[in-house]
């Protein structure tokens, strides 16, 4: 399944538009934008909040950027412990974590660094983590095309902490198994107990 590198449906809006809707929000929270301390974080909020989604825009080939390369080598190759941070599209509340991602090569292998950018182009947009995983995981299926590809990510999301059930201690873990990592139990066992190694 081939996904868009830019998948916003609608033109982002000027700095200026989007810094008043949040002088507006402020003034809905009874607060006074003018004062001094809240005077720049209009400008601000619009500023973090284009860096923290700025996965929309990003274009994966040019990520790639060609760092494909032929390599006779067929065992895992995993890329563990890559931390990401997301805003979650219910609350546009942080959730973070790591991911973990491997494949199995079929005549390619990827630049190493090329794994982390390929995550952080997923979790820089409003996620849910289960899509988020699916594709990062479907993604580097289509462009390396190898036997299988395993993702798994374990996140802690801040609207489960600060607000509704106030947890603080859960976690939550999703996975994505594509290939023979999906087919062979021998082979996903593998990869879970290499995750779980230090």
């Amino acid at each position: 399944m081939k996904r868009k590198s830019v998948v916003r449906s609608m033109p982002i809006p000027p700095a200026e538009e989007m810094a008043e809707n949040v002088r507006q929000i402020l003034k809905g929270l009874g607060e006074n934008p003018e004062r001094e301390g809240l005077q720049r974080t209009p400008e601000r909020v619009e500023k973090a909040l284009k860096f923290l989604t700025g996965g929309y825009t990003e274009n994966i080939a040019k990520i790639v950027n060609g760092a494909l390369f032929a390599v006779d080598y067929d065992e895992m190759v995993i890329v563990k412990d890559i931390e990401f941070f997301s805003l979650c599209e219910h609350h546009m509340l942080p959730f973070h974590g790591k991911a973990h991602v491997a494949y199995i090569p079929n005549g390619k292998v990827i630049g190493l660094s090329k794994i982390p950018r390929i995550v952080d182009v997923f979790a820089r947009r409003l996620q849910v983590q289960e899509r988020m995983t699916q594709e990062i995981a479907e993604t580097l299926m289509d462009i390396l095309k190898p036997k299988g590809v395993a993702v798994t990510c374990e996140a802690s999301h801040f609207c489960m902490m600060m607000r509704g059930v106030e947890k603080q201690h859960s976690s939550t873990v999703t996975s994505a198994m594509l290939g023979e990592f999906r087919d062979r139990k021998e082979t996903r066992d593998e990869f879970l107990s290499l995750i779980r190694s230090r």
